[in-house]
């Protein structure tokens, strides 16, 4: 599957910001990208799209460019990353083989009329963060249990289920019947 990410809009709902030196766009498009290097696997790098805006962009700065398998697009200037990734959900030949990573809706609309999947960017983040770090766990129940921390008993995804369905609730809170 084809993976299509807003870059800012992931970058706050991940809250992956350049750990050292001051917080510039440019430190902080590169924390993200390194972020994203480290958490997909080779084979995902290959098929994502990484887009930001260019407005705050350096002079000179390439409209396209590669990290670590990632490709990484930049808007025209004038331009914003909505606008260049509704662009390239037109422009995918099969878009049931898309996800793209977004919470605005706009780029979700555009993403659902052309049949492709979306994802919030927090939901994706907290998603492929959990199952990355599943896949770290250790092989045995002994194992997992000598590596929690001392301060927490609940192994880590420990409710989030729950967690999941009360933003669900919150955004779609259930009607309740009004008693007389």
């Amino acid at each position: 599957m084809a993976l299509l990410i807003d870059g800012y809009n992931l970058l706050h709902a991940a809250g992956v910001f350049a750990a050292d030196g001051p917080p510039t766009l440019e430190r902080s498009r590169q924390a993200l990208l390194d972020h994203l290097a480290r958490l997909l696997e080779p084979k995902v790098r290959a098929r994502t799209i990484v887009v930001f805006d260019a407005v705050h962009a350096p002079p000179g700065l390439a409209r396209e460019a590669t990290h670590e398998g990632l490709s990484v697009r930049f808007a025209r200037r004038g331009g914003t990353a909505d606008e260049l990734l509704e662009e390239l959900i037109a422009a995918e030949p099969d878009p049931r083989h898309l996800l793209v990573v977004s919470s605005d809706h706009r780029v979700q609309r555009a993403a659902r009329q052309r049949g492709a999947q979306y994802l919030d960017s927090e939901h994706w983040h907290a998603q492929v963060s959990r199952a990355r770090s599943a896949e770290n766990q250790p092989a045995t129940a002994d194992d997992a249990k000598a590596e929690l921390p001392l301060g927490n008993p609940f192994p880590p995804g420990y409710g989030d289920d729950l967690l999941q369905a009360n933003r669900r609730e919150q955004l779609d809170p259930p009607r309740r019947l009004r008693q007389t």
